[in-house]
């Protein structure tokens, strides 16, 4: 189910909030058992997957009808402590819980076709990963686009520089390039992550046509990201570490960490590096040594 609506023209105008409170709200939901939460389970045969509404709302502290209709859609002034009773009767990661924080502020009337905003790297900030010779380091936007690079993460991903502005978009990369497939060798925990980042995003931005085009168009191309979208994972990129496999330097297993810039939170910085004395802090070495004479093909 698509939880963006369309525009007078029949393109994608943003996230339907209230669609998606809903779905959202109910995909909870459905993920959690009586035991889960302290309530006894008699055996019964259960007409849906996980809590009933009447059972969420016991553990939360709020009548049936007035869950049932914000489970609608209707938000209308719900309270933050409420919000909250109903996010840790969820169990709600911190991630979750400002998600549906967000979907559930009260819609503004917005205009009929929305403007896109654009985001642009400051000059600044380009010359900072110009610097970052050693690493692999580029700088996302809120609908992950790909807004500067240095050589290395050139090195290490592909020459982007090739690429269509609107190609350099890791959701467009992981989903539809076969190049990138072969790169990740977690692929599926990578495009798991994208996809719960995009949701976290299309929450924070519910009214930005691009970011629904890009989900729409990605929903459309890729049965992998459909699965991935309706699952309903929200996630923010923070640090972890992740294994690639590349054709010239072969296997490496690299930390990032990620810094949003404080003038514009939506962007964020994204580090790459190796662990001292490893084969492949080694590897990286070379690649950074290389440069884009490393780069393999992307799309």
């Amino acid at each position: 189910m698509s939880s963006f609506s369309a525009g007078d023209d029949g393109s994608a105008a943003g996230l339907d909030r209230r669609a998606e409170l809903s779905e959202f709200l109910r995909s909870r939901r459905a993920r959690l058992k009586p035991a889960d939460v302290g309530l006894a389970d008699y055996g019964r045969r259960r007409r849906v997957p996980g809590l009933r509404r009447e059972e969420l709302a016991q553990v939360a502290g709020v009548s049936v009808s007035y869950y049932t209709q914000l489970e609608q859609g209707n938000s209308g002034n719900v309270s933050v402590e409420v919000l909250d009773s109903i996010a840790r009767a969820l169990q709600l990661t911190e991630t979750e819980q400002a998600y549906l924080a967000h979907l559930a502020k009260p819609t503004r009337k917005r205009p009929s076709k929305p403007s896109p905003r654009t985001q642009r790297l400051r000059p600044a900030i380009q010359q900072l990963l110009d610097t970052m010779t050693d690493v692999p380091a580029y700088v996302n936007g809120f609908r992950m686009d790909i807004l500067g690079w240095n050589r290395t993460a050139a090195a290490l991903f592909g020459n982007w520089a090739e690429l269509p502005p609107e190609e350099r978009n890791w959701g467009r990369l992981i989903y539809l390039s076969p190049a990138m497939r072969d790169l990740f060798i977690d692929w599926e925990r990578k495009a798991g992550a994208i996809a719960g980042i995009l949701r976290m995003h299309a929450g924070s931005h519910p009214e930005d046509p691009q970011l629904a085009s890009l989900v729409g168009e990605l929903s459309v191309r890729s049965e992998a990201f459909r699965q991935f979208w309706t699952a309903h994972e929200v996630r923010r990129k923070s640090h972890g570490v992740l294994r690639f496999n590349h054709p010239l330097v072969g296997e490496l297993t690299l930390s990032y960490e990620t810094f949003p810039l404080l003038d514009d939170p939506d962007q964020t910085l994204v580090t790459y590096h190796a662990e001292p004395g490893s084969e492949s802090a080694t590897a990286l070495r070379l690649l950074a040594s290389w440069g884009t004479d490393a780069t393999t093909p992307v799309g």
